[in-house]
């Protein structure tokens, strides 16, 4: 494990990173999801793809990596740049899974990997529009609290800076994004994933001219169970001869 320091808009950055396969001459950036970091997406693919070099990354204020800024998801993939600079590394593959998916979208590299990527607006339950209706009716009044008391779960415990970071990204459309991107992109979802919904990955799908949707069976982390099916499909999108 190591770490590369980057500044960007007057800010440093510490950004935590591991190598696997370091003698290969073609590399993979892996990207994890919110509130996640770089040990989940080892656990899935750290022993699979081995003709890659894998670049797994603590994204700013994730895992062991650093972030006093507020960020927006430009930001992180402009970080992500700036790293991999650091590094002499220009990755033929950028995977990324829930709100790394998006940051890996905006690297253009000549191959993508979505793993139930953020990006899509979805409908808010009535509950969730009942909280942020209260917030904002209570906010005037000076109710310190009230933010402890509604907050998100993925956005508990989070720094200031983390937190105003997660509310720019949280609810943003990516579809415009998406539709520019001239990838060659796989995207693979879970059919049971309620945090961003089989649909949302069709959507994604549509709008990007040249990909291939698999879903799969699982959740949100489906990935951790069919991390052979992904490699033999990534194997395939880049040699259509080479299957395991």
């Amino acid at each position: 494990m190591a770490s590369k320091r980057c500044s960007y808009k007057s800010h440093s950055f510490d950004i935590s990173y591991e190598l696997v396969n370091p003698a290969a001459e073609e590399s993979l950036l892996i990207l994890h999801g919110w509130g996640s970091n770089k040990e989940i997406m080892k656990q899935a693919f750290g022993k699979k793809i081995a003709d890659f070099k894998h670049i797994y990354v603590d994204m700013p204020g994730f895992g062991k990596s650093t972030n006093e800024m507020i960020l927006t998801t430009r930001d992180y993939a402009e970080i992500m740049k700036l790293f991999l600079a650091a590094l002499g590394a220009e990755p033929k593959i950028a995977m990324g899974h829930s709100f790394g998916g998006k940051v890996a979208t905006l690297l253009a590299t000549p191959y993508l990997v979505l793993l139930s990527s953020a990006g899509i607006i979805t409908e808010k339950p009535w509950s969730i529009k009942l909280k942020i209706a209260t917030v904002k009716f209570l906010k005037p009044l000076g109710i310190k609290k009230i933010r402890s008391l509604f907050v998100a779960p993925d956005a508990q415990g989070m720094s200031h800076e983390m937190y105003e970071t997660f509310k720019n990204v949280v609810d943003e459309d990516f579809e415009a994004s998406f539709a520019q991107s001239r990838s060659k992109a796989l995207l693979f979802w879970g059919k049971e994933d309620t945090a961003t919904p089989l649909y949302t990955g069709e959507r994604i799908a549509s709008l990007m001219p040249r990909s291939q949707f698999y879903p799969l069976e699982g959740d949100h982390f489906f990935f951790l169970q069919h991390s052979g099916f992904i490699e033999q499909k990534i194997l395939e999108s880049i040699d259509p001869t080479k299957s395991l």
